[in-house]
């Protein structure tokens, strides 16, 4: 199961809103079925963050889910396009 997408927020809220989520990323990282995640700032968008998580089952996805206790920012998203992907099999790229 693949998360990919973006969030936008306000320019002078960007660093916030990732350093917002750095206790949520350490502790899905380490929760059962994650195989990655992270909320990163873009490199060329200043006010773009961007979203990847690669989970082993929708059921690990949706464990995670319901005691993720995302953090209370109080940053607004502007707009958002994050989306679930289906992936039947994965390895090595390199």
């Amino acid at each position: 199961m693949i998360i990919a997408g973006h969030i936008i927020v306000a320019e002078a809220e960007r660093d916030r809103y990732v350093a917002a989520h750095r206790d949520l990323v350490k502790r899905a990282r380490a929760f059962r079925g994650c195989i990655d995640l992270a909320i990163t700032a873009d490199p060329i968008d200043p006010g773009r963050v961007n979203n990847t998580e690669i989970w082993q089952s929708v059921e690990d996805l949706e464990a995670w889910r319901a005691v993720a206790d995302a953090p209370d920012h109080g940053i607004r998203m502007q707009d958002a396009a994050v989306q679930r992907y289906n992936a039947s099999d994965g390895g090595p790229l390199f």
